[in-house]
């Protein structure tokens, strides 16, 4: 059993199917990534009523359940596997590993390992060291010690934020030196143009963004410490010109 949208996407990929006795409610959203193989499993509430209901041996989580629900399923012998905040891929293989044996399926786990490598083998120095900026729908960039950063570096991208960890962007220090490029994240609701983005944003902002995107990167690539993130690097890298 999963008890958030992040947890749903390691059980959905690595638990057999006639395993699973609960998806939390968001496992069929938009930006669950897996919601294809949720479909027709039971999504349960987050609370010990429902969970015990299920009766799980194994519950993974990330950031769902508060610490007394966590308590009172352990307490009840129930094995609860907490996924890590991951800022590079050597953090994500650790959370592979961690959930497949939690769940018992290390073989799977040690399989879903090699095909986030292959991929990102296969993305490595795309860009060639092109400087980009990540954006997203709120203004917000990354730098060094977070997962957007490791997904731009393992596309062969140098990161233009030289901020420490999430950051809301800085307007005149993009007027002063503007990147090569544009990396979108979570614009998969918004357009580029129109109130439903451009509107009330500043005109230097909308100009980089319509000129320099390079990318847009599915939220559900973004939203997890989990293989998606090897997703995103190659699909950035797809879009680096030959």
């Amino acid at each position: 059993m999963s008890l958030d949208s992040c947890a749903d996407q390691f059980v959905l990929g690595l638990s057999p199917r006639e395993a699973i006795v609960g998806l939390s409610s968001r496992a069929d959203d938009a930006d669950s990534r897996l919601r294809h193989l949720a479909r027709g499993l039971p999504m349960r509430r987050l609370d010990l009523e429902s969970a015990l209901a299920a009766r799980p041996q194994v519950v993974i989580r990330y950031w769902g359940g508060d610490p007394r629900l966590v308590r009172a399923l352990e307490q009840r012998g129930v094995r609860v596997v907490t996924i890590d905040d991951a800022s590079d891929f050597e953090g994500v293989r650790r959370n592979i590993h961690k959930a497949a044996h939690g769940l018992g399926q290390d073989a799977k786990g040690e399989a879903l390992v090699r095909q986030m490598d292959a991929r990102l083998a296969r993305s490595a120095g795309a860009w060639r060291g092109v400087r980009a900026l990540y954006l997203t729908p709120g203004n917000l960039t990354a730098g060094s010690g977070t997962l957007v950063d490791a997904i731009l570096r393992a596309a062969g991208m140098t990161n233009a934020e030289t901020r420490p960890g999430f950051q809301v962007l800085s307007l005149e220090g993009l007027a002063m030196d503007p990147p090569e490029r544009v990396v979108l994240g979570f614009f998969d609701t918004f357009q580029l143009s129109g109130s439903s983005w451009g509107e009330g944003r500043h005109r230097i902002v909308q100009n980089i963004v319509r000129k320099r995107a390079a990318a847009s990167l599915p939220g559900a690539l973004l939203g997890c410490p989990d293989w998606g993130a090897a997703e995103a690097v190659e699909l950035l890298a797809r879009s680096a010109p030959r």
